[in-house]
């Protein structure tokens, strides 16, 4: 599966972060043109050059601003998103990197994340850096992004609310189970915003499997360190270790994190005319799922149930969608935790044209596979032939481009 492998020895900041994505292979200019969409875009500058750190040569990003107001709500930062329109995958990786921020931010101060000040990571230059990781990544577009340990450093840090140890208690926060180093380093090398990037992004810490490298970026930093400063991000091709899998498979209840929720409501006097436009107007809002199911409520009344899937981030506009687009006066917001298998899509050749297919791994080690619907449809509507004749055949096909036919 196509992998990005950080290899932060020396930590990682929001510019570095840049810089070494930039050298992997993401366009300048569509970078520029994304970040473009922000309305705050005519208050910074983002300047990319050439750069060697004690030998290694890389590349510099730097994002100028005059902006002297560091102190943002994190609702202001959700809306200069969101207002953005960015594609969906920017948009939610943005949100999510900010929320998780807030999160650790509200944790540490005992304040809900919605009611929190952002600081240091409220100025432009480090909404452009968080942005940009976004836009970035997606370009990029990894099947699982893997991660060694992090270099924090040593000494101490200034902050907003006084000087602290490094790594500063924000950074601490958002790498909470990960693996980190300390003292490789004289000072801060890991930022709050480099730390929220890989907190919310990386699949698998420490990798067990095999990677194979096939090209390599060097975000270059400004400090000067013992070491050199420099983030090493690399893209390749990675076979996980089904052992290792099989080992992760036993997993406790009390790691998973509730990011999602279930909000739903009970509605029994609603035209049923209705569900089909509510049921679109829920996903254009975010939902990842939307489901209707029949119940019969006190005194015998038919009613349905309906259910939208959210992650945190869109509960909101979710939740506003449906009471203002059905006749509910009410409804229930349940967090839940999910597990998932991971997953990998090919392009299979088969008589018929390449059809996309999904792969899992089981936790047992085993695969499994399905083609995916919409290109099978695709196909027997272009060619006026039966739909469970085409599948059968596709089916047939892509058993017999796996080693084991049985698959």
């Amino acid at each position: 599966m196509r992998a990005l492998f950080y290899q932060p020895s020396c930590g990682i900041a929001g510019d570095m972060h840049i810089a070494a994505l930039i050298e992997l292979g993401v366009p300048e200019q569509h970078l520029r043109a994304q970040l473009n969409k922000l309305t705050l875009s005519a208050e910074f500058q983002l300047k990319l050059s050439p750069a060697v750190k004690m030998g290694i040569s890389g590349t510099h990003a730097k994002v100028t601003t005059e902006d002297q107001h560091d102190h943002r709500h994190h609702s202001t930062i959700v809306k200069l998103i969101t207002a953005a329109e960015f594609a969906p995958g920017i948009e939610q990786r943005a949100l999510a990197i900010f929320q998780a921020i807030a999160e650790a931010e509200g944790k540490i101060h005992n304040v809900r994340p919605e009611k929190v000040h952002f600081h240091e990571v409220g100025a432009i230059d480090s909404i452009v850096d968080i942005v940009a990781a976004a836009i970035c990544i997606e370009y990029l577009n990894p099947d699982i992004i893997l991660c060694n340990a992090i270099e924090v450093g040593s000494g101490m840090v200034d902050c907003a609310h006084g000087r602290f140890p490094v790594p500063a208690p924000a950074t601490q926060e958002l790498l909470a189970q990960a693996p980190c180093t300390y003292g490789g380093t004289e000072g801060e090398c890991t930022t709050p915003t480099g730390a929220a990037i890989l907190g919310v992004s990386v699949n698998e810490f420490l990798p067990k499997g095999i990677f194979r490298p096939e090209k390599i970026g060097y975000g270059v930093g400004y400090k000067d360190f013992a070491i050199p400063n420099v983030l090493r991000v690399v893209l390749g091709e990675y076979q996980a270790n089904t052992s290792t899998q099989s080992a992760h498979s036993s997993f406790s209840v009390e790691d998973l994190q509730l990011h999602h929720y279930k909000i739903e409501a009970n509605i029994d006097d609603m035209n049923p005319e209705g569900y089909e436009p509510l049921m679109e107007a829920l996903f254009s809002a975010g939902a990842g799922d939307v489901y209707l199911t029949p119940i019969i409520m006190k005194k015998g009344r038919p009613a349905h149930c309906i259910t939208a899937l959210s992650h945190k981030d869109k509960v909101e506009s979710i939740s506003d969608t449906l009471l203002n687009h059905s006749t509910t006066i009410g409804l229930r917001i349940v967090p839940f935790a999910k597990r998932v298998l991971s997953r990998e899509l090919k392009q299979i050749k088969t008589r018929y044209g390449a059809v996309q297919v999904k792969e899992v791994i089981q936790p047992n080690g085993q695969r499994r596979w399905k083609a995916e619907y919409s290109d099978v449809a695709q196909i027997a509507e272009a060619q006026k032939l039966n739909f469970q004749q085409v599948n059968s055949e596709v089916m047939l096909d892509i058993a017999a481009s796996y080693e084991d036919p049985a698959i």
